[in-house]
């Protein structure tokens, strides 16, 4: 019999699915949880029905040449989860995905709990989302605390948890001497912004010679393709781990998770995220997405914690002018770091899920 069935489709969703588990586990040892998931979800213990690297795609276009292998994977695990009959489905951001999951499997005449954790960007992508998410979803655990408001007018329950980095990052005394890249966590992201970093470091070499540069390797599987792009110079590629010892003074990372990862630790930071024309194209003629920002720390302060670069605004010259001015504005973006950390509060995420998720399982 299985309790629930979880699902994730992306690093940063395998990341949060990681600590529900636990904090789930940890209330009841005796769940039987399967599900999509990525490495720390299959490391917490859960039964895995397909590896959510099959479903990892970036962009428009990439979306669109995937689009045959992403509908078989919705179709596996629609009936996975019929088959299985879990008293509560959990569905782990991915909302293109997930959020379509959630609708069929009413269609399908699904009677279960439904939950989804970590509420889409329906202040960019219109209300629409907010009616679907209303009439298929029980529960939505919200990470960011603007959110809630948003559902007022509905009958979908939404709870601010608080978000789960801010237990897990704390702020560190910074290296005057590291400055580290986060070129992304997909093929893709790597292979359209580290180009941007290695010219940048070419550059920053002749003006701050004394500065160690480093380079994160979101996952394993990607240090071959990093060591290829960076095969001219003597960057040192390491794992997150070994990298967030080092305590950077600065850090220039595509735009993702890890810019709130950075913010909550005071890592002064400059955001990148390099799109292809046609995806731009199609963001804002078609799909109509525009936002003040696009940095997650941006989006929670309603301001500028740290300063973005997206899309057609990322060139060389605008990459080494903004680093060069971080660097002698270190200060002032410290202090919006510990600004933002007072905004998302201090209450422990995952036991709050656990605990309403384990509520709603009894229901």
């Amino acid at each position: 019999m299985t309790d629930i069935f979880l699902i994730a489709g992306e690093a940063s969703g395998d990341q949060l699915g990681e600590g529900l588990l636990h904090a789930l586990y940890q209330q009841n040892p005796h769940l039987q949880v399967r599900g999509v998931g990525g490495p720390k979800m299959r490391a917490a213990g859960m039964e895995i029905v397909y590896p959510m690297e099959e479903l990892q795609v970036m962009g428009f276009i990439d979306v669109l040449f995937s689009l045959p292998s992403l509908i078989r994977r919705f179709y596996k695990t629609i009936d996975a989860i019929l088959q299985a009959q879990p008293k509560v489905v959990i569905t782990i951001d991915y909302p293109g995905f997930n959020l379509r999951l959630a609708r069929m499997l009413r269609k399908k005449g699904f009677k279960g709990k439904i939950c989804h954790y970590v509420c889409p960007s329906v202040w960019a992508w219109g209300k629409k989302r907010i009616q679907l998410m209303a009439e298929n979803l029980d529960l939505l655990l919200s990470i960011l605390p603007f959110e809630k408001q948003l559902f007022a007018a509905t009958p979908l329950c939404v709870e601010y948890i608080g978000h789960p980095l801010v237990q897990k990052m704390v702020p560190q005394e910074s290296s005057d001497s590291v400055v580290a890249f986060y070129p992304g966590s997909r093929t893709k992201e790597i292979e359209r912004n580290f180009p941007f970093f290695l010219r940048l470091i070419s550059s920053l070499q002749r003006d701050f010679p004394h500065f160690r540069y480093v380079v994160s390797v979101a996952q394993e599987k990607y240090r071959p393709l990093l060591q290829q792009l960076a095969s001219s110079t003597s960057l040192e590629l390491l794992s997150p781990v070994e990298l967030q010892k080092l305590k950077p003074t600065l850090a220039i990372a595509k735009s993702g998770t890890i810019t709130l990862e950075l913010a909550l630790r005071e890592i002064p930071t400059v955001v990148t995220y390099a799109i292809s024309p046609l995806d731009i194209f199609l963001a804002k003629h078609i799909f109509n997405i525009s936002l003040p920002y696009y940095a997650l720390p941006n989006l929670i302060a309603r301001k500028s914690v740290f300063p973005e670069l997206i899309g057609p605004a990322l060139t060389d010259e605008t990459l080494l002018q903004t680093v060069k001015n971080l660097i002698l504005n270190k200060d002032a973006c410290k202090a919006e770091c510990q600004h933002l950390r007072s905004i998302l509060g201090s209450e422990n995420s995952n036991t709050r899920s656990a605990q309403l998720i384990l509520t709603l399982l009894k229901g």
